[in-house]
């Protein structure tokens, strides 16, 4: 059973989230919080698995909840109507797994927590559209890659694997794993997590 507890300052919202959560077999909705002080209280009280979290609450600073679940060792999953890519990706960078815009059916808000349980990530398509999007008008120096390669590092630091980087820009998983390899030779880098760093100091990531 996975174990939600749902962090939002609008009533009707978390009701809304609540009963549909609470018809799935394998969700059990265990607290509900208006502000980021006391979903850390039911946090410690309730141990849920999933925090599923607006990105802006009242008397905090936007990113102040997902950093604070994170350090928890939480799964968060974004919720919110801001779709904005430097709101992406700083709720990204500060530990959440999944980024859900409000008014998403109710499947996708399932989808979307079972898969930041079992340890994927998970971005709204509308979002991931955002992200693609962006690419065409990078901010910044955009280096030695190629506009598609500077798609793929994007959505490389929005946390998605190989096969949903190729779902998202309909190409081949063998595809993504030749662009990521050239953009590890170009940027000089020997993982992940250090080409998305070298990308964001040559200004290929939107800026936070």
């Amino acid at each position: 059973m996975i174990r939600v507890l749902i962090v939002d300052d609008h009533p009707i919202v978390r009701d809304g989230v609540t009963a549909v959560l609470e018809r799935e077999p394998d969700i059990n909705v265990v607290g509900e919080a208006d502000t980021l002080e006391e979903g850390l209280r039911l946090d410690a009280a309730r141990d849920p698995d999933i925090v599923l979290l607006d990105l802006r609450l009242p008397g905090a600073a936007d990113v102040d909840g997902v950093s604070s679940f994170a350090s928890r060792g939480r799964g968060i999953v974004v919720f919110t109507a801001h779709d904005g890519d430097e709101d992406v990706f700083r709720a990204i960078r500060s530990g959440a797994r999944g980024y859900l815009l409000k008014g998403s059916p109710a499947a996708e808000i399932a989808q979307a927590i079972r898969q930041v349980h079992a340890g994927e990530s998970y971005l709204s398509p509308r979002i991931a559209a955002t992200l693609v999007k962006g690419v065409a008008q990078p901010k910044g120096r955009t280096g030695v890659l190629s506009a598609r390669e500077r798609g793929v590092i994007r959505l490389v630091a929005a946390g998605l694997s190989n096969r949903q980087i190729g779902e998202t820009l309909s190409i081949t998983e063998r595809t993504v794993k030749f662009h990521v390899t050239a953009i590890f030779n170009k940027l000089g880098a020997e993982n992940r997590a250090q080409a998305v760093a070298i990308a964001a100091e040559r200004g290929l990531l939107p800026s936070e």
